[in-house]
Formats: structure tokens, sequence, C-alpha cells
């Protein structure tokens, strides 16, 4: 069965870190991209970070530059974001996502943050920061 599944969500500081996990099963996340999105109360659903198969290349939302980082660990099939100087308004349920019909998959520039170039999605993982 294809899936993933997010983890490492909490209730944290403003200025504190978090680390999530998109732990993968049925495919091989070296051949897929997988994406991170988030979904704050009231909002639309919005692209973080995405991890390209095709060339490890790595895109981030400007929202989130210089303070997350994505990684992947092939040997776990699973790819992690880890948050740092965490803020009130990067409070979220966060997911991860992949497109298993695209093997290679790339995150183009310009369209990697879409939330329908993705069908399998995570259940979330929600994150708090706290004031």
């Amino acid at each position: 069965q294809v899936q993933v599944v997010e983890s490492g969500g909490g209730l944290v500081q403003s200025g504190g870190s978090l680390r999530l996990s998109c732990s993968v099963s049925g495919f091989i996340v070296d051949y897929y991209a997988i994406a991170w999105f988030r979904q704050a109360p009231g909002k639309e659903r919005e692209g973080v970070s995405c991890f390209s198969s095709s060339d490890d290349s790595i895109v981030y939302a400007d929202s989130v530059k210089g303070r997350f980082t994505i990684s992947r660990d092939s040997a776990k099939n699973t790819v992690y974001l880890q948050m740092n100087s965490l803020k009130p308004e990067d409070t979220a349920v966060y997911y991860c996502a992949t497109d298993r019909t695209l093997m290679y998959g790339y995150c183009h520039p310009h369209g990697w943050d879409r939330s329908t170039e993705y069908d399998i999605w995570g259940q979330g993982t929600q994150v708090t920061v706290s004031s």
C-alpha cells in the first residue's frame, strides 16, 4: 500500500525548533519528489518545501527560507523537515505529499507548490507555535 505518514508535530514556543518526519511505504522515496505543505485554520494549503528525486534539488517557500531544512534519509525511506526559529505564523497542520505517477519527479520552481500536483497525502501533523 502506497502511503506517507507524518509525525513529529507538537507545541513549541516562539523561537523553538521541531523536526517533522514523513515516513514512506509502498514506494522508494529516492524515486519520487516529496513535498511539505501546511494549512492554517481559515487559510489555503500552501507549499513549504520540496525535495526532487530527479536531481536532489530543493525548493523552499520564501516564508521559511533560512529557517526550515528538508532532507531525505534513503535508508529509512523518510523525508524530514527541520524547522528552526519557529514563529506563531508557522502554526498549521503540516502534510507531506508525493506524485506516485511520476518517477524521478522534479520540484519545478514554478508549480511545485500546487497541491493538485500530488496525489498521495498523509493525514497531517499539528504544529502549534506559542508567542
